[in-house]
């Protein structure tokens, strides 16, 4: 107890000193008995060697473990700024105590000292908080966002108490990370679409066939004529069904080597002209013309020369079966707009009934028809566009749709050189 005593009034020595000063004053201003002096000087002493440790903490400020506290959540806040993830810090109650830029950015409505469940109002995320203060172990759920666009996020919650073990005041603190999995859950839900829908486009012709092979077997075992029709049509189906799964072997190609740029070249004047010739007998057929508007002289790019000539085949055999009624179709081939950031466009462009506005920007979806009826017939497998632009984003390119109804439809495509 004296050694307190003694580091007290070593700490308030200044203050002994400033009431020795006082009263020597007095001493000699006032009629003051000297002893009244000495017991008001020693009474000022004890007062200050006995007082509580909570009033001495009033004169002398934060203590240290205040101060560290402090200090570590100022150091808390700046290394949290660094993480590449929105972040809340909430106590004990659920109230928010930090938040960084990045979460202050993506929900608005944080406060501090307002409780997240009132900021977020989310039952998954309330839940996880509650567990995590309950048990003293990490949650880690998945909570959607819908305002002001639906948004999904991997919510981790985790306890401070690791890192803040010698501070009671805040060792029930928990942190909340987002991860923003949108993206994720869109791929995702693309390809069980995907599934859904080859799975689909494979079963009709399959049951097709299997139908006329049991009717083959059976009733028309003998029939030469139904034999005759039975197995056209098995054919042509079966022609459906290998089509079809060309092409998800080619969609697949593509998107595995998306992230590699084509290293080869191309000769764009060259590949339009040979397409447009191999096309020439089909186009001679529907009684279509096909009219290039091509340089001159070779046009040479880095690209994959044969997804380049996969690209225009199925730009120009689009424009034949859909757009042909036009009579005619024009592909040129010129320098892009300055300032687009592209070397060439190529065009495609046909006079047809045109596509109605609603359906241009789905166009490139998988499996996307206009009308599945006339596309089947005309032996499409709804694959077509989504490997071109597949393509064209793999030579770093870009594709524009445009089209009115009554006047036809053009197809953009920008490469760089």
């Amino acid at each position: 107890m004296w050694r307190r005593v003694s580091a007290r009034l070593k700490r308030q020595r200044w203050s002994v000193v400033a009431m020795v000063l006082v009263l020597a004053w007095l001493a000699a201003s006032l009629p003051v008995e000297p002893l009244d002096l000495v017991i008001g000087l020693v009474l000022f002493v004890l007062a200050l060697a006995l007082a509580p440790d909570s009033v001495e903490a009033l004169h002398r400020g934060p203590d240290a473990a205040e101060v560290a506290a402090r200090s570590f959540e100022e150091t808390l806040f700046r290394v949290g700024e660094t993480v590449g993830l929105p972040w809340v810090i909430v106590d004990e109650r659920g109230t928010v105590r930090q938040v960084n830029a990045l979460a202050a950015r993506q929900f608005a409505k944080l406060e501090l000292g307002v409780p997240v469940s009132l900021s977020l109002r989310n039952p998954v995320l309330v839940s996880a908080i509650d567990n995590c203060r309950r048990t003293g172990a990490s949650q880690t759920v998945e909570m959607q966002q819908a305002v002001p666009t639906l948004m999904f996020f991997r919510v981790h919650v985790a306890p401070l108490a690791p890192l803040l073990a010698d501070m009671p005041t805040t060792h029930k603190w928990m942190v909340i990370t987002f991860a923003d999995v949108t993206e994720q859950r869109r791929i995702d839900a693309m390809r069980a679409d995907f599934i859904a829908n080859a799975s689909h486009e494979l079963r009709t012709p399959l049951t097709s066939v299997i139908g006329f092979i049991e009717t083959l077997r059976g009733p028309a075992a003998r029939d030469a004529k139904a034999r005759e029709k039975f197995l056209g049509i098995m054919a042509t189906q079966s022609g459906r069904m290998s089509r079809l799964i060309d092409d998800l072997l080619s969609l697949s190609r593509i998107e595995s080597r998306q992230h590699l740029t084509p290293s080869g070249t191309v000769d764009l004047r060259g590949l339009l002209d040979e397409v447009s010739e191999s096309l020439a007998p089909q186009a001679a057929e529907a009684g279509v013309t096909i009219s290039c508007h091509l340089p001159p002289s070779a046009v040479v790019i880095s690209g994959d020369r044969t997804e380049l000539h996969e690209v225009f085949e199925n730009l120009m055999e689009n424009a034949l079966k859909y757009g042909g009624d036009g009579g005619s179709i024009e592909v040129s081939l010129k320098p892009a707009a300055t300032g687009s950031g592209y070397a060439y466009a190529i065009t495609v462009t046909d006079h047809g009934p045109g596509i109605p506005a609603e359906h241009v920007p789905r166009l490139t979806e998988r499996f996307y028809r206009v009308d599945a009826e006339s596309s089947r017939k005309k032996k499409g497998t709804g694959l077509g566009l989504a490997i071109v632009k597949h393509i064209v984003n793999r030579h770093r390119g870009l594709m524009t749709i445009r089209s009115e109804l009554g006047k036809g439809t053009s197809v953009e495509v920008l490469l760089p050189a």
